[in-house]
């Protein structure tokens, strides 16, 4: 009836599962950075990156490697701010069975140029370019991945860069501000 040990290497331990806990206490920063980028306002990226949280909730058994979790949430994100962008209206919060008061959250900062102006001009853009810049340069997705990922022409995904850098450069510009 009992079925012996495994021996050596024949079954491997089962991973064990992660929490919509750890997920959020090891993530909530990144995702909402992100979030941020995209949307460009904080009540937005809150708003999106509980939407984010609590579809992971729901689906967390979908993260096979804890250790790719981030791109599993970046991806999460990145569709619910596009099916947002498409309805063009704001997304109501629900609250999760935890209090997010207890996970650490800074703003977004970072050093190179000037922190509020390259947000101002991130957001200026439109939402196209803008989430292909935030997916080259902060998820550091190849002009390939970026493609599969939204399903268009790798073409169109390097015009859509190429003019996305060219209008921020010049609105950083007109700012005083260039990008090194």
């Amino acid at each position: 009836d009992k079925m012996p040990p495994p021996r050596g290497g024949e079954l491997a331990a089962p991973t064990p599962a992660l929490t919509i806990q750890q997920v959020i206490e090891s993530h909530h920063r990144a995702v909402y950075r992100y979030a941020f980028r995209l949307t460009g306002a904080v009540a937005d990226a809150e708003d999106l990156t509980q939407q984010t949280f609590l579809i992971a909730q729901r689906k967390l058994d979908q993260i096979r490697d804890p250790a790719k979790a981030d791109r599993w949430l970046f991806a999460v994100v990145r569709s619910c701010f596009l099916k947002n962008r498409r309805r063009r209206r704001p997304t109501a919060a629900a609250n999760l069975d935890m209090n997010m008061e207890d996970v650490a959250v800074e703003p977004p900062g970072d050093e190179a140029v000037d922190r509020e102006m390259l947000d101002r001009a991130l957001d200026e853009l439109p939402d196209q370019y803008r989430l292909i810049v935030v997916m080259f340069y902060f998820e550091e997705f190849s002009y390939k991945q970026i493609a599969q990922e939204l399903g268009v022409p790798i073409g169109t995904v390097m015009s859509r860069l190429a003019r996305a850098k060219q209008r921020l450069r010049q609105q950083l510009a007109a700012h005083g501000s260039t990008p090194k």
